[in-house]
């Protein structure tokens, strides 16, 4: 479990986010929907650690993370896999070099248990063959699901995505979503999920909350967003033609 407490981030003179409170739940999909511009990757990556809070708490079962060091960070993080929109795999390495990353630098393995650890990733997102392609050789669903096999290496506690569909065609998206609640649900992760996709929110939104204006406007889960009457958050939703369906029933 993941909890934000009165969470404030300015840059300059522009407030970002305002005073957002939330917990997002241990092998739940916790999405984050909102506009361009409505404070979602800055609150991902306040959450990480990229960003410095102006004001707020966030904890990682119990342990205050704005509290705490650079080395105490550290824990932490190995604790944590990340999923970038572009997968953000390094071109110069192999899929296995790519996933033999995070390992090398967070752990203690033999290479032999690294190697199974590799293997064992790979095979969980259901990519076999592949070890010694680079990402260039790969399709942008195969990327992905490269990039989420590096994800999990570490085993992590937390699992974070941005835009995890971003690029991709809608049943390879499907396919993404599906993959990612599989582990969550497996592996018990706390997962947060940035998204602009309402197919997405549909399919996987177990707990969501809406941004607006940088500030948390409206929570709940994938049946209740359709019996919504915040403005704001309608005008977002009913946006997609995807969801013009649901609208008119």
């Amino acid at each position: 479990m993941i909890e934000i407490k009165n969470i404030t981030k300015s840059f300059g003179q522009t407030k970002v986010l305002d005073d957002i409170s939330n917990c997002f739940k241990q092998g739940e999909m916790n999405l984050i929907i909102g506009a361009s511009g409505s404070g979602k990757s800055v609150l991902i990556k306040c959450i990480v650690g990229l960003h410095e809070v102006d004001f707020g708490n966030i904890e990682f079962n119990g342990r205050d993370f704005t509290k705490m060091s650079f080395m105490q960070r550290k824990e932490i993080r190995s604790e944590i896999g990340m999923l970038f929109q572009a997968s953000a795999l390094f071109n110069s390495l192999t899929v296995e070099e790519n996933i033999l990353f995070p390992l090398q630098m967070y752990t203690k393995m033999s290479n032999e248990e690294m190697l199974d650890r590799v293997n064992f990733c790979l095979k969980r997102v259901n990519l076999i063959n592949v070890n010694q392609k680079y990402p260039a050789e790969l399709s942008g669903g195969m990327q992905k699901r490269v990039g989420i096999a590096r994800a999990i290496a570490l085993n992590p506690k937390y699992l974070f995505c941005d835009e995890p569909n971003s690029g991709l065609d809608p049943r390879t998206g499907i396919v993404i979503d599906n993959l990612i609640m599989e582990l969550t649900k497996e592996f018990q992760m706390t997962t947060i999920v940035v998204t602009h996709d309402m197919n997405s929110v549909m399919e996987t939104g177990e707990n969501i909350i809406f941004l607006h204006q940088g500030k948390k406007w409206w929570e709940g889960n994938n049946i209740e967003i359709l019996k919504t009457d915040n403005k704001e958050l309608c005008d977002f939703v009913y946006a997609s033609k995807i969801m013009q369906k649901f609208k008119n029933q």
